[in-house]
């Protein structure tokens, strides 16, 4: 069973300037460990938390998506982040998985921030997306979707699991950090997965201060690995699949989980 090495960076961004920030974060990937099989971007790493999709979106499969390309041929990795993408006349906080070969699948944000106004101006997605990469699960969500553990709760399906590691990708701002740290332990435990936040650090355009506190957890809740608040980093780890299976079958919780469905959900 194959082990998984990631790559989590934490960066600070360039408002609403997606050449600067491809610029930046194409020094960074470059500077992964070899070996990496994984490397995860921040929420709308191309241009901050922005609520101004016509200044900022790209059509789907746009300018940022073939640079997602590009990297995840010349590291031999996935690369996923979410990008503003406009498509059909809606605007979406999509998240882009990008395979090494080029192939991709996406995510559209579920959730959309209320008090940043984001449910205003995007339209929401209503399918959450189940990656299978190197015998593993995945199931990425985006920054504002961790405080709702109904859509994050994994499953039981023929009797395994319906994903093994869970990812938010994130803008999330220092006022909420604690918010942020409890809620990421919470949806390791009660889902029985690993879980890897990656959140920015610096200011915005609106003078919002984010510590990063990127990190990875285990399906104990236990931290394995923690980016240093308010520094760009890149943060490497292993997660082991091994592990994750003989932590499940000594705690087999998942047995007496619910069985539930989200109305009004594709």
């Amino acid at each position: 069973m194959q082990d998984l090495k990631l790559a989590l960076i934490q960066a600070n961004l360039f408002w609403e300037d997606t050449e600067k920030n491809l610029a930046a974060f194409e020094i960074k990937i470059h500077a992964v460990e070899e070996g990496t099989d994984l490397i995860v971007l921040p929420e709308m790493f191309n241009t901050g938390f922005s609520i101004n999709p016509e200044k900022i979106s790209e059509e789907s499969l746009g300018n940022t998506f073939s640079w997602m390309q590009q990297m995840a041929k010349q590291k031999n990795a996935a690369v996923t982040g979410s990008v503003v993408t406009r498509e059909n006349d809606n605007y979406f906080n999509r998240l882009y998985w990008v395979f090494p070969d080029g192939t991709y699948r996406q995510y559209n944000k579920k959730h959309l921030f209320r008090l940043g106004k984001e449910w205003q101006v995007f339209s929401a997605g209503s399918q959450k997306t189940i990656v299978e990469y190197k015998g593993w699960k995945i199931c990425p969500l985006i920054c504002y979707d961790l405080r709702f553990p109904v859509w994050s709760k994994n499953c039981m399906i023929d009797g395994k699991f319906g994903y093994d590691l869970l990812i938010y990708v994130a803008n999330w701002p220092k006022v909420r950090n604690y918010v942020w740290k409890h809620l990421l332990i919470a949806r390791a435990l009660e889902n029985q997965a690993y879980v890897v936040g990656v959140n920015r650090v610096g200011s915005d355009g609106n003078s919002i201060k984010h510590t990063g506190d990127s990190m990875v957890l285990n399906a104990a809740g236990e931290i394995q690995a923690q980016a240093k608040p308010f520094k760009e980093e890149i943060l490497s780890t292993v997660i082991s699949k091994t592990g994750l299976e003989a932590f499940r079958e000594q705690f087999r919780f998942s047995l007496d989980w619910d069985d539930f469905t989200i109305s009004g959900v594709e």
